[in-house]
């Protein structure tokens, strides 16, 4: 019999999978847009979340009301967050947009703790930040200078920026939750009201922008795939994993996402990067890696505590 560390490994695997299959699902649906897909997969994912999490979070109204600023502004993030990754990976690429929204969350999550909690960054955030940026100047300097008129070159600026307004969000909403929990909320109920007050907020755009799902069976299975598989079975078993497994183990885990993004969009949808942005997409890992292993005790020991590795 497996160990619950197993089960929790199979879980976070499970979720880095599912998430990393989103670009080239929503590339089935081309008649339907990427604040329309977005909007589907969080809204609709993000309101399940909440109804799971529901009775906690009713125990925990006023709870929810003190921090009610942390709350609106995660839900605000979650409500932006899809719509810039889908424009992302619908205007630069699949690999593009999941790599460079991906590579800047961690940089730019230790940015808002150093402007918000005036936590000290470290020289090793600062190696990091250094190989993830030329990482990420270096894909878009391949794919703007490729021949891909699939993916559409002169689109490229655009979905990088849409990517890293991406990660801003991601980090915002992680970072808001994150304060909840430290304020003595339960993870559950932190991430189903964040989720859930995100999850309305898409509603309106699910509304104006979500027609063409309703227009053939394949667009409403690529909306009802990316709402229950990745956003709700994917975030559900996600938190099931971090019950038994260290955040930074599961961290390490989730760097399968960009990879298998990357993998199915050059065999299922044909995408193709130049050598340069494929050294661009090891950059960008090996800045993530640098960002989340943990360090050896020994160096630890060196750093001041407060700086944010």
């Amino acid at each position: 019999m497996m160990s619950g560390h197993a089960w929790g490994v199979i879980a976070i695997l499970f979720s880095a999978v599912v998430w990393g299959t989103t670009g080239t699902a929503a590339r089935f649906a081309p008649d339907v847009s990427a604040a329309a897909i977005g909007a589907a997969a969080m809204g609709i994912g993000g309101i399940a979340q909440a109804l799971v999490a529901a009775r906690g979070i009713v125990r925990a109204r006023w709870m929810l009301w003190d921090q009610r600023g942390l709350l609106i502004a995660g839900a605000l993030a979650v409500a932006i967050y899809p719509l810039a990754f889908y424009g992302a990976m619908r205007l630069a690429g699949v690999t593009i947009g999941t790599v460079i929204t991906l590579g800047s969350a961690p940089l730019l999550s230790a940015l808002i703790e150093y402007l918000l909690d005036r936590v000290r960054l470290s020289r090793r955030w600062a190696i990091g930040a250094l190989i993830g940026l030329i990482g990420m100047a270096l894909i878009c300097s391949a794919e703007s200078l490729s021949q891909h008129e699939a993916i559409g070159g002169d689109s490229v600026p655009l979905g990088v920026l849409l990517g890293t307004i991406g990660g801003l969000t991601y980090a915002l909403y992680s970072w808001s939750a994150r304060k909840m929990m430290l304020g003595g909320m339960r993870s559950s109920v932190a991430m189903g009201a964040t989720f859930g007050l995100g999850g309305v907020f898409l509603l309106p755009v699910l509304l104006v922008t979500g027609a063409p799902f309703l227009a053939s069976w394949t667009n409403a299975a690529v909306g009802i795939y990316m709402a229950v598989v990745p956003m709700f079975l994917g975030y559900l078993c996600f938190g099931f994993g971090l019950a038994r497994v260290a955040a930074s183990t599961a961290t390490i885990i989730t760097l399968l996402e960009p990879v298998v993004a990357a993998l199915l969009a050059m065999i299922v949808l044909g995408e193709r990067l130049p050598a340069l942005g494929w050294i661009g997409v090891a950059m960008v890992v090996i800045c993530l890696v640098i960002l989340t292993v943990p360090v050896p005790l020994r160096l630890a020991a060196r750093t001041a505590p407060r700086e944010v590795a």
